[in-house]
């Protein structure tokens, strides 16, 4: 589907301008962060704690900018009535600037990216790649090292990359959160250490929900064949079943991890957008 407009400072303007000047510093060094959301037939989901992140990742970085999470808010709701969109992914980008006032707000529509349905049966393949984020706590445009990453996986048919830092230890996808399972435990990165994903946050909030325990745990790559499963999660590809990392083979369908899908799936249908 094509989208006809986009958001620039909260004024609708068409697509075709839509651009970043060649000149922009801010832009080219990255000092800028950003947000992805979804909308499925018509709903859009967890805008609030998106938007959250959004101001948390600014702060985080000092970029300074005169929008409030009331404007974000509005912005993006009269971009998706303007463009009719009922199912998309819809961009935030926050680009810095010598000036408070002259920070720059883009909000724009994107066509959807489905994982294949297969993932979610058969599993991921995931590479490793050794890197941490400069800032762990902050969604920035600083993306090289995420993007070799990612091709690097691609290059050799894997779906994602998970990152390493300095210490050996497993943190996160290049565009995904990671955790193992055990029984009933869900265990996680240590938060410190990692971007807090706004899925992580809702999945984690359903796995409590119904019984399951949530720890911190520093995870190597021997590690994960101790766990029962090893999953990923994003905004746009919920949760998917890890089957291999690099050498290491785990199985995709432990009962644990598919009820857990199960419930974050009837989550999503019932929660009307909101954690």
């Amino acid at each position: 589907m094509a989208f006809n407009y986009f958001s620039k400072n909260g004024k609708i303007l068409p697509i075709e301008e839509a651009v970043v000047p060649l000149s922009s510093i801010e832009y080219s060094y990255g000092f800028g962060v950003y947000e992805t959301l979804r909308v499925s037939n018509g709903q859009v989901y967890f805008l609030k704690d998106h938007l959250e992140r959004l101001m948390e990742s600014a702060r985080i970085i000092g970029l300074e900018h005169p929008f409030t999470e009331n404007d974000v808010s509005e912005y993006f709701n009269r971009l998706i009535e303007k463009n009719n969109a009922e199912t998309c992914n819809v961009k935030m980008l926050l680009i810095g600037a010598p000036k408070k006032n002259e920070a720059q707000l883009f909000i724009i529509c994107l066509n959807p990216l489905f994982p294949d349905k297969k993932l979610y049966r058969d599993g991921a393949i995931m590479t490793t790649y050794k890197y941490e984020r400069v800032f762990h706590h902050a969604k920035t445009l600083n993306m090289l090292q995420s993007y070799l990453a990612y091709r690097k996986a691609k290059e050799v048919g894997a779906y994602d990359a998970l990152l390493i830092n300095k210490d050996g230890f497993i943190t996160e996808g290049t565009r995904t959160n990671f955790f193992c399972i055990k029984g009933k435990t869900i265990f996680t990165p240590r938060e410190k250490d990692i971007l807090l994903g706004v899925t992580r946050k809702v999945l984690l909030r359903v796995a409590k929900d119904n019984g399951y325990e949530v720890a911190e745990q520093d995870i190597k790559l021997g590690d994960i064949s101790n766990f029962d499963g090893a999953f990923i999660s994003s905004t746009s590809s919920k949760i998917i079943p890890i089957r291999q990392v690099d050498n290491v083979t785990l199985d995709p369908q432990p009962d644990n991890l598919v009820e857990l899908m199960n419930l974050f799936d009837d989550f999503l249908t019932k929660c009307e957008g909101k954690l």
